[in-house]
């Protein structure tokens, strides 16, 4: 019997994905879970496995291209069968079933939830409903921006987020005064002149002229999502940065020291590693700084959740180390290690790129003396590691050359203060500076 091959939900929060590339093709031999195409989503790119043998019989969703989770985006017939024409239908059928007509399919938990959560949304019920995840609503009501104005790019009109950044870039938010309740005047109040219909400002134009000689390049899935979610940080959190130097001295001695340790261990001791032990130990000081916003509520998160920023040749991913403050420097190592080297391969799994409360980027490695990285949501904080460097310094009224960091703490000032963050900067540095060899 044939099998359907749907677009699996990475993540609790995502209803779509876009497959970026077939590795098979149709009239292809595939094994059960061997690698049958590659998607992107918001939160990983991932190569996503045949869920059963036989031959690839039909593609129905073509690279590039943007669907919901459970859309069917191909069949695997039984080894022999000739390939089926392409078509034009995505019906909804679960993996592994036959195919059913869409009046009939089951929805999933998510599913259903998505949808009581849009009804509810609803300003009035005999109004249309405009389709959108519970994040686009939030920003829209961030904003203040009616999504019933905004014409959705995704699938059956979807507004998607990049609809809704987009959007509020153009100022198109700003240009429509919000619209009082037609119940909200007194009957005997004068009328009120009718406000001139709002303007939606222009789209900008090329940045190039005509005839100019440029190469235009479309934006990869991977980059477009990474522009979402950048923008998405900026509009959301008030950022502020401290900066703060620090002497590796010492974590230089223990490193030196412990190197073969670590590598007979089968693990690369880095900096990293110590970095992030010493952040752990300050996140536990400063529990604030492992939070996030809910409105006007505070959530103090009990795990510590770290996440290790990976530069990609096309991109930049963040996995986590769940619990991280549960492993010791050796754990701490291996687990950087693994993640980093999956996150290049693209083999990380859903749950490895969610529920950081905290992350570490180091744009040292590349140079830079110093970054002022934006917040990964709905995190409320981020350290930026800049460049390990010799430097002349003065220490006890002398000069020595030392291995000295700058370590630089974006923060959301809606939650945090300066104050705040210098007391955290300070406990890390000083956690750096002596770092503890029993601690290992």
């Amino acid at each position: 019997m044939p099998t359907n091959v749907v677009m699996p939900q990475m993540g609790e929060s995502i209803a779509e994905g876009t497959i970026v590339r077939w590795i098979k093709k149709v009239g292809d031999q595939v094994d059960r879970d061997e690698p049958l195409f590659e998607i992107s989503t918001d939160k990983v790119d991932a190569e996503i496995p045949s869920p059963a043998a036989g031959q690839l019989a039909e593609i129905r969703v073509k690279e590039g291209e943007t669907v919901a989770v459970n859309s069917v985006v191909a069949v695997i017939g039984v080894a022999g069968d000739a390939p089926a024409a392409p078509s034009s239908t995505v019906p909804q059928a679960a993996v592994g079933q036959p195919e059913q007509p869409a009046a009939t399919q089951p929805k999933d938990a998510t599913q259903e939830k998505h949808e009581k959560e849009e009804d509810e949304d609803e300003d009035d019920e005999d109004s249309p409903r405009q389709k959108s995840s519970p994040l686009v609503r939030r920003i829209a009501r961030e904003h203040n921006v009616d999504i019933r104005n905004i014409q959705g790019t995704g699938i059956n009109g979807r507004v998607t987020k990049g609809d809704i950044l987009a959007y509020i870039e153009s100022g198109a938010a700003t240009a429509a005064p919000p619209a009082a309740p037609a119940s909200s005047a007194p009957a005997s109040s004068a009328p009120t002149p009718s406000a001139p219909a709002p303007t939606t400002a222009p789209a900008p134009g090329p940045v190039y002229k005509p005839g100019e000689s440029v190469q235009i390049v479309p934006m990869s899935v991977m980059r477009k999502k990474i522009a979402e979610h950048m923008v998405l940080s900026a509009h959301t959190s008030p950022h502020v940065y401290s900066v703060y130097e620090v002497n590796f001295g010492r974590i230089n001695a223990v490193r030196d020291k412990k190197k073969a340790e670590f590598d007979a261990a089968g693990a690369k001791l880095t900096y990293t590693a110590f970095i992030a032990k010493a952040v752990i130990d300050a996140l536990r000081q400063f529990p604030i700084v492992n939070a996030s916003v809910d409105g006007s509520n505070i959530v103090y998160k009990k795990d510590i959740n770290l996440g290790i920023a990976v530069a990609l040749d096309n991109g930049l991913i963040v996995p986590v180390i769940r619990n991280a403050d549960e492993r010791n420097l050796l754990g701490l190592s291996r687990s950087i290690d693994d993640l980093a080297a999956r996150a290049r391969s693209k083999k990380l799994t859903p749950e490895e790129v969610q529920g950081g409360t905290f992350t570490i980027t180091n744009p040292g490695v590349f140079g830079a003396l110093y970054g002022l990285p934006l917040i990964n949501q709905p995190q409320v904080a981020i350290l930026g590691v800049g460049a390990i460097e010799k430097r002349a310094v003065v220490i006890d009224d002398a000069i020595a050359i030392k291995p000295m960091c700058h370590i630089t703490l974006g923060y959301d000032h809606r939650l945090i203060d300066g104050a705040d963050a210098g007391r955290f900067l300070s406990f890390l540095k000083e956690r750096l500076e002596g770092f503890d060899e029993s601690s290992i």
